[in-house]
Parts: structure tokens; sequence; C-alpha cells
């Protein structure tokens, strides 16, 4: 009677007209065989209308296990569902309870493949008949077990050929899978009935695990494996446990050529008892049967962090793709903007009209302060202007260089008036990207002065990071990074590319030459080319040089594929060396700005004095209005305060504004020599390295001795210097050092090598006088430089006894030393006379510094 109960609990629930699948006159057919058996059914079929339908999915009460009693046997018919729906069953937002209301849909006859039952039924038709106890869905393996129940005389082996042969005779194939036909196979272990989230495989991992515990499992053979599952489907491979493997159970992998001779393998073989006879040991072997995946969940993701050394470089070259072409052309428009001013209000035609409008109203100043007076200067420089424009509509493909000391005015004479009226002109100063500290701030600062953005400095500093953590894992370079070269290579590149594309924007297809190619119409046309001007180049190119050798090649390349001009504004007089390694084979054309003359300085001063008198009313009593130059008397003395001053714009200037505060100028020029002076002792003398933003590369006493000398000639001979006591050791570096930092400057002599050296500025000369004409400072400094000759000679003294010493030591004396041991004594006499000499020096200066305060 239970048995009947049982049946009826779990078979009632798909009373609407199909059992998984089975319909309304098979259904009727199984109740009535039900009934036959027990008279109860349709008291049950009323109490358990509400059992859910997720226990089968789980087993009987979700033990995850179907259990047969005796004369009970279990089938398994695969191809019963689409493989597929497996997918829905891991829907996490589904809960238990919907399973039921999703079974009722998924069995209906449209979708399944066939009954199960019905064909047990029509297969069993002339033999003894099998009882259908219990079905159970696997939706997720695309099959059904059935639970059937037989007489002592047919076994359960019988019954299994029988429903076989049927299918063979009778193939059933579903309508989504219509090339592999339905399959059965009796369940000759225990199967596992879970409904974890674990998907159907063709890989099998078979574990041999011990019938009790304490037994000792034995492992099957690759033969026994083959013949115990080959029945189920076709194998491609045995993969049995490495035999160094500590792993325990001891287990094999099995690979099934599909995924449904697997489930099919798993579903009647797990939990199976090897007995002895099968090779499973005394006390048998259980199998145990799992889905195992042949690739691994996250198998990419694993085969790139295990192929460092491919996927790195790979990625680095996507990453480089995709600024490439991403970035590059964002970042040329944003260069072209800069260049042709798109953006500037002040440009704007709107902003012009207002300005225009509000002359009316309101009083505006045409010129600044900063730009009074330089008339004077522009008239004197006529023909460099001239000659600037000359070369701009010329097709030579060579660099144009103006130097010129700091402050004689070669940014102006270039950018204010040669390219007055050029459309398109890049300014590119070399000053904040050589004096930027690191490759980041570097990056920044040159792609500001061209309008590079967006520019990710960060990236570079991360991806240094990056690159050297992967070469500690993979022992080589990956390229991941990029260095300062690179970065700013990338950064003139999409400048020349912006440049070339305003040059050749003007080209129409109704011109005369629109036959010509873009290179052949820009060596036509010099005028159509954007001038690109470099300022402070070589400023501090002691420090680095990889900046200005970019710059270099870069320029190089704009002046010979003819996209620009180029135009080097330098302090510096050795500027050749730099820019010949560019361009080796050209003639540069260069123009030098020097000081100005007497004549001109004056003019200058006066002009920048009367800038503002046509701000000053008109005299009431009708009189000769008269400029502020004209109203004082005491500009009588610009003559010779001009003389003291020089012709440097930055000093003259200077001197102006004083006498426009009221100064005389005596007065002005006095404080500006004094101002000059303490300047000096700041920077090159007294200063220390923590107050500047470079470490020094002179030493005081060498400062000194050129100021002291300085003082008495305004030039001197560079080979001079260098012969020396004090620059006797590293003199030229010395030399360049302090050109840069602007105490002295290096006049060229013929073929362009060192020939004078000069004080940094005009104003230096009278300043480098005040300084000698201090006693006290020039004793001190002059203790000081004596001191390091002293030490210097006994250096030379202490290496020529040396070599006495070991010529002494000889056991015999060679008459060809002679003339070694004569020369060795007459360089120890003259140095023993020098440090005598510098002795009674020093004695002289300390008196003087005990003496004066």
């Amino acid at each position: 009677m239970m048995l009947f109960n049982s049946t009826a609990r779990r078979i009632h629930p798909m009373r609407a007209g199909t059992v998984f699948g089975l319909q309304r006159n098979a259904f009727a057919s199984l109740q009535g065989t039900l009934r036959k058996r027990t008279p109860v059914i349709s008291a049950l079929d009323s109490r358990n209308r509400g059992v859910r339908r997720a226990t089968l999915q789980a087993g009987e009460g979700k033990s995850g296990h179907i259990n047969t009693a005796p004369n009970e046997g279990i089938l398994f018919f695969d191809n019963v569902f689409p493989l597929r729906l497996q997918w829905l069953l891991r829907v996490p937002f589904s809960p238990e309870d919907r399973v039921p209301g999703l079974l009722n849909s998924l069995t209906s006859p449209g979708l399944t493949a066939g009954d199960p039952l019905n064909l047990i039924e029509k297969a069993m038709k002339d033999k003894t008949p099998v009882d259908i106890v219990e079905v159970l869905p696997r939706l997720k393996e695309g099959g059904e077990f059935v639970k059937f129940t037989h007489n002592e005389t047919m076994p359960s082996d019988v019954i299994e050929r029988a429903i076989k042969e049927y299918l063979k005779e009778k193939p059933i194939k579903p309508w989504w899978n219509p090339f592999v036909r339905m399959r059965v196979n009796l369940v000759r272990g225990r199967p596992w009935v879970e409904d974890l989230y674990r998907l159907p495989t063709s890989r099998l991992k078979v574990e041999f695990l011990p019938s009790k515990p304490g037994e000792e499992a034995v492992e099957l053979s690759q033969e026994q494996l083959y013949a115990h599952f080959r029945p189920y489907g076709k194998l491609s491979d045995i993969i049995p446990q490495p035999q160094d493997s500590k792993i325990l159970p001891k287990f094999a992998f099995l690979d099934f050529t599909a995924p449904r001779r697997a489930i099919m393998a798993k579903n009647c073989m797990h939990g199976y008892l090897v007995s002895d006879a099968e090779g499973g040991g005394k006390s048998g072997t259980i199998i145990r049967l799992t889905y195992e995946q042949k690739r691994k969940a996250h198998w990419f993701w694993d085969w790139l962090v295990n192929h460092p050394r491919v996927t790195i470089p790979a990625v680095a070259a996507i990453v480089a793709s995709v600024t490439i072409a991403i970035f590059d052309p964002i970042r040329t428009f944003f260069i072209k903007t800069h260049i042709t001013r798109s953006f500037h209000i002040a440009d704007s035609r709107i902003y012009r009209w207002f300005k225009t409008q509000a002359t009316d109203i309101l009083r505006l100043h045409n010129k600044q302060d900063d730009d009074a007076g330089m008339e004077a200067i522009w008239d004197d420089r006529r023909g460099n202007i001239e000659q600037i424009k000359t070369w701009l509509i010329e097709t030579a493909d060579t660099f144009i260089i103006v130097q010129g000391p700091r402050g004689s005015g070669k940014k102006e004479l270039v950018i204010d008036q040669a390219l007055k009226n050029k459309k398109y002109k890049l300014l590119i100063d070399c000053k904040p990207i050589q004096e930027a500290r690191g490759d980041s701030a570097t990056i920044c600062a040159a792609a500001a002065e061209v309008g590079y953005r967006p520019v990710f400095s960060w990236m570079n500093s991360i991806s240094g990071m990056v690159d050297l953590a992967a070469q500690g894992a993979t022992g080589m370079k990956t390229g991941f990074s990029e260095t300062l070269d690179t970065q700013l290579a990338k950064i003139w590149n999409n400048t020349a590319t912006a440049l070339r594309q305003i040059a050749l924007e003007g080209r129409s297809k109704d011109d005369k030459d629109s036959h010509l190619g873009d290179d052949d119409y820009l060596e036509a046309h010099p005028e159509r080319r954007p001038v690109v001007v470099i300022d402070n180049f070589l400023h501090k190119s002691q420090e680095s040089g990889i900046v200005y050798d970019k710059i270099a090649e870069w320029a190089a390349t704009l002046t010979t594929n003819n996209i620009a001009h180029v135009i080097f504004l330098t302090n510096d007089v050795s500027f050749s060396k730099s820019l010949s390694k560019a361009l080796p084979d050209r003639v540069f054309r260069q123009i030098s700005l020097s000081d100005s003359s007497p004549e001109v300085a004056k003019r200058f001063v006066i002009n920048h004095i009367d800038s503002d008198a046509d701000d000053e009313p008109e005299p009431d009593d009708g009189s000769k209005k008269l400029t502020p130059s004209q109203r004082r008397t005491d500009l009588a003395e610009l003559d010779s305060c001009i003389e003291s001053l020089g012709g440097r714009l930055t000093d003259l200037e200077f001197l102006a504004r004083r006498i426009k505060t009221g100064e005389t100028p005596y007065k002005a020029v006095r404080e500006i020599i004094e101002q000059s002076a303490s300047e000096i002792l700041k920077m090159y003398i007294f200063g220390t390295e923590e107050s500047t933003d470079s470490p020094r590369r002179w030493s005081v006493e060498q400062a000194w001795f050129l100021i002291k000398q300085l003082a008495t000639t305004e030039e001197l001979r560079y080979n001079e210097i260098l012969l020396s006591d004090t620059y006797k050791s590293g003199g030229e570096a010395v030399l360049q050092a302090l050109e840069q930092a602007e105490l002295i400057s290096i006049v060229g002599g013929p073929n362009g090598r060192p020939a004078a050296i000069k004080p940094g500025k005009p104003v230096y000369f009278p300043a480098f006088k005040r300084l000698t004409e201090d006693d006290v400072l020039r004793s001190k400094l002059d203790l000081a430089v004596a001191t390091e000759l002293i030490k210097i000679e006994n250096a030379n003294i202490d290496k020529y006894e040396n070599e006495l010493l070991l010529m002494s030591k000889l056991k015999s004396q060679p008459w060809q030393l002679t003339p070694r041991v004569q020369w060795l004594l007459g360089k120890v006499e003259a140095s023993q006379a020098k440090v005598e000499k510098y002795e009674k020096e020093c004695g002289v200066l300390k008196k003087v510094l005990g003496e004066e305060y």
C-alpha cells in the first residue's frame, strides 16, 4: 500500500494532461494500471495537489539519490529535452517554487522528443508488463530517469535490451536535433541527482573509491575503463593520473566525442561497484564520476598571465595603435588651433570690433611701456629685419640663426618686426622645457609650447614601473614604457603634421600649379610655409642635451622637407656644434646682434622717457608743449652714463625707468652698478649651490680670477686664461659654465673658435671695478686664490719628489737619468719659488684683513 501511495504522490501533479511529455491517453493508461493495483489512487489524487516539482531535480527528498527496492530498476533516456535548457536552471533569481510551473511548460509534447513511458509500454507489449514507479527529468542533462518494477522472471537487462531494440527499429529523432536519435541505458550504479550549477561536458573525471572505510581502492587500467565505458559512446581519449601524482583518491579522465555520451555514462555508471572479477580488488572499487572542464573557466586570462613575453608586448602594441588611431588626430587638431589661434579671443573679429568702438569712449594706449622707445633700436637694425624677411621668401632649406647676448632684443626683432605680418608662426621657448624637473614635467612643458593635448605624462611613470616589473618577471624588456626621447619625438612629429596641413590649406584645384604634388608645391611656394621660432636654444645645455638634440633633428626635418622655416634664437656662440649634427651639409644663415651704439642707446633712453608725453595736457598759456626730456636739465649726463652702462637693452630700459621716477642719470647708473656688483657676489662668489637651480661648475677662486682680470681690461685672450695656474685643470668646461651663468661672454674668432673673453654684460665692467676697489673683499679673495695656488704647487712638488725618491732607490744610477733628474730638480725649485712668493703675498693680505673693516 505504501508503494502505491508513493507512486501516486509522484505521478499525480501532471494530471493536466502530460506526465513529463506523456499524452493524455498514455497518462490514462498509466492511471488505469495503477487503479488495478490500488483502490486509493483517487483519494490520494486530491490530497497531493501541492507537491513541489523542484524535488525532482534534487532526487528523492532532496537527497541527491534515487533509491531502489528489490525488483526495481532505473532507465536513463537521453535526448529527451534540448541540452541548452540547462542555461535556464542557472538563473540566480529563479526560486524553487517556480520550477514546477517551468517543468509543465518545458515537458509539453511539442518540446520533448518522445514519451519514455509510452516507449516502454510499446517495447514490452508482447512481453511481461512493466510498472512505472517514478519519472525524474534532468533538464540540464537533456534526459529522464524512469524508475520501474519487474518480476523476478524478467531481469532488468532483458527490459533494457528490449527497449534498445525497439529504438533501433523505430528511432526517435527530436526536431531540435534531427541527426541524433534517442538512446536508453540501464542505470548500473547509484546516480547522483544534483541541482548544482555544473554544466555537462564531454570529459568525465573518474575517481576510484573503496567500498568500505579502511579498505583500499584499486586504480583501473585504461583497458578496464574502456571496457566499462565504451558501451555508452565513443571515447576520444583516456588520460590516467600521472604516476608521480600524490593526489588522493586516484583518478583518470575520460574524453567522449560528444557531451551526450558523457551524460549517459555518468548517469548510468556513477556509484557502480567494480567487483573483484572485473578488476576492482577483493572488496571492490566504487566509481565516482563528475564532469570536468577541458578548458578552465578562465583559460584565456590564465594564458595571458602565463605568457607575459607575448602578451605584454602585444598589449603595448594595442595601446600604441589605439593611441595613434584616436588621440593623434585630436592632438594634431589642437596643435593647429594653437598655431592658427582659432580659439584666441583677442584675434576674433568681434573682440577687435569692440576694442575699436571702445577707443571712442576710453583713451587706450596703443603701446605698452615695455615697447616704448624701441623705434630707435628698430631703425638701427632695419637691415637685419629686412634680411630675415628676404630669407623667408627664398627656397634654401637651411636654418636662420639670430645670435646675441641675453637682453639684446632677439625675440622682439624676429617676432614683433620680421614676422609682424606673418599669419602662421609658432614660438617654442626651450627654457621651460630644459628647466623642467623629471621626464613627466619635461613632456608637459614641451606639449604646452606647441599646444599638444591631451597629454598623459603621468602614464610615462606608471608604464615605466609596469615595464620594470615585467622585466623582473620575464627577464627582458617588454617595450611597454616609452623613454623621454620617444615621447618628445611623438610631440614633434605631431607638430610637423599640423604644420604641413597648415601649409597646404590654401591649395585649390583652380590654381595654376594644382598638378604639382604636395612636396613640389611647398618647394615652389616658400611664402606659404609657417615659421617656427625656437627661443633660448642651448639654454643650460651643459646639464642635458637630449632636448636640444631632438629639437635640432626635428627642425632639420621641417626645413629639408619644405614644411616650415626655422629660426633659432640663441645666446651661445657655439651653436654651430649642435646644429651641424642635424644639418651637416648646410651653411647656416646667421645674424649676430650686439649691444647698441652710444647714439642709438641715447635715443632709446630719451624716447622711453618721452613715451607718456601724449597723455600730458596742453599748457594753458598757449606756449609750445615740451616733452619730459626737454624739460629736464640733467640729461647732459647721459653721454657719460651710457658710456659706463653700455648698450644692453635691458640695462638701458632700467636706466630710463629710474630717470622717469626723478633720479639723475649719474645716480641711476651708480645704483645700477652697485646692484650689479651685489648680484655678482651673490651669484658667483658667496652664493651656495643650494641657492641656485643647478650645481656650480666653477670655484670661487676661478670666478674671482676672471673678475679681477676683467676689471683692468674689457677683453682677455681666451687661451691666455687657459694657461694660467687657476684654469689648468678643466679650464674650458669652467669657462663654458661661467658663460652659461652670464658672468662672461666668449667672443668667437676665425673659423668659429673662441678667441676672447668679455664681461657678460657691459654694466659688469664698472661693477668689476667697483668690487676690486673694495680692499677687504679683494684681500680676502686674493688670499683664497693664493692659498689655492700654494696647494697646487705643493702637490706638484710632492709629485716631483716621489719620482726622485723612486729613482734614488735604484741600485745603480744610469747616466741616461741625469737629464731627468736635473729637470725634476728644476721643477721643484720653480714650484718652491712660487710657494715662497705666494706666502709673502698671503702675509700682506692677512695684514690688510687684520687692520681694515
